[in-house]
């Protein structure tokens, strides 16, 4: 993918492909409606000024496209249009020892009786324990305060993803 195929394609098309990198609609809506977009960092400029006006519901609805920490045979499923994108960001997970797996698991039951939603960080590069430790951190958080924490998480996500579509 290119940045003028993405300005060429359909409205269809271009949200489709967006929307990959990040399961707001609204998001993906109003980035697709910003084309055409002169490179990459004039597209990165748009996504970030949009998402940082999208709204709790926006952010829920773009971290139930995401498989629980840890989750991995959720990939297979609900996840296929980004099945190897999370595989990958949750790599640090295959080295870990089951018991560190099972916490997670708990953890991320305790943060989404706590919050509303699934654990959002921007794993890769992250190992299991490094996330898991982010966790109970996080578990400390205010829910104002860990919805924008979330969201920048999110964000991340999608800049990673976005770098992997004009791969």
């Amino acid at each position: 993918m290119t940045v003028p195929k993405l300005n060429k394609m359909s409205s269809d098309a271009a949200f489709a492909e967006l929307f990959k990198c990040c399961g707001s609609t609204l998001w993906a809506h109003k980035l697709t409606d910003c084309r055409p977009f002169s490179n990459k960092q004039d597209l990165i400029r748009s996504s970030d000024r949009i998402w940082m006006g999208c709204s709790r519901k926006d952010a829920l609805e773009a971290f139930s496209h995401h498989p629980k920490i840890g989750d991995l045979k959720s990939l297979e499923k609900k996840f296929a249009a980004t099945k190897e994108w999370a595989s990958n960001e949750q790599a640090g997970l295959t080295a870990a020892a089951g018991k560190t797996i099972q916490e997670l698991a708990d953890g991320n039951t305790a943060y989404e009786n706590k919050f509303g939603y699934i654990f959002i960080v921007c794993a890769t590069g992250k190992s299991a324990e490094e996330m898991l430790n982010l966790l109970q951190v996080r578990m400390e958080n205010d829910a104002e305060t860990e919805l924008k924490t979330a969201m920048n998480e999110q964000n991340k996500i999608t800049h990673l993803r976005l770098d992997k579509l004009f791969a």
